[in-house]
């Protein structure tokens, strides 16, 4: 069973609060294109899509879609004042010079390391790595907002991942429907909680060890 639109939110709100003025921020699919409904106001940003667009404004009021302008998983979207297109050359080659400031993806697993892995379901057919594999070497930041366990109910957040990796050792931060874990040279750290879940029941649910903060921020939007 999928999660529900406020657990969804409720993440998207917490990765917001990761973004500051003048950032570059590029948002994969699902979760982390709610985070732009959650932006503190007067919070300036440009959103960065690999299909070549540059200055992503809010989802266009139904009807009003335009047909030839989408992000890069294919959502309508429009274009905020002061945006500009390019091609996906030159999307890519912003993301490979280090010009994302940060980027927010969804995932599969994550490793205690901060290795990825979210670009396949085995079994599945797939079209491609996309953009992740550069966005996760590249990015000054890297965001994952994910379910805490997938749809069997076991662990998304590992000891090493079991599926094909996207990149290691590339994600600074996971932000779960449980938790927030930071990811430091020492592993992970647990520094917030979302309601009303506890300590033990976190631990129950993670399939690595970790450590926990001395004031671990008790999450409820």
């Amino acid at each position: 069973m999928g999660m529900g639109i406020d657990s969804r939110n409720q993440m998207a709100k917490r990765a917001a609060e990761e973004i500051a003025n003048g950032m570059v921020v590029n948002l994969g699919i699902g979760i982390p294109s709610l985070v732009p409904n959650h932006l503190s106001k007067g919070t300036k940003v440009m959103f960065h899509a690999e299909n070549g667009i540059t200055g992503m404004g809010p989802s266009p009021i139904k009807g009003e879609e335009d047909e030839n302008l989408c992000n890069a998983g294919g959502f309508p979207i429009t274009l905020n004042s002061g945006g500009s297109y390019c091609d996906s050359a030159i999307a890519f080659g912003m993301i490979r010079r280090g010009r994302v400031d940060i980027t927010i993806l969804g995932s599969l697993q994550v490793s205690q390391y901060g290795d990825l892995a979210n670009w396949i379901v085995p079994g599945k057919k797939v079209p491609g790595m996309g953009g992740a594999m550069e966005l996760a070497q590249k990015a000054k930041k890297v965001i994952v907002v994910m379910s805490h366990c997938d749809k069997q109910g076991k662990p998304k957040i590992v000891s090493n991942c079991s599926l094909p990796l996207t990149s290691a050792a590339c994600v600074d931060l996971i932000i779960t429907d449980l938790a927030v874990f930071k990811v430091t040279e020492e592993g992970l750290l647990l520094t917030e909680l979302f309601a009303p879940y506890n300590l033990d029941y976190v631990m129950n649910k993670t399939g690595c060890e970790f450590k926990i903060c001395e004031n671990v921020r008790k999450l409820s939007y």
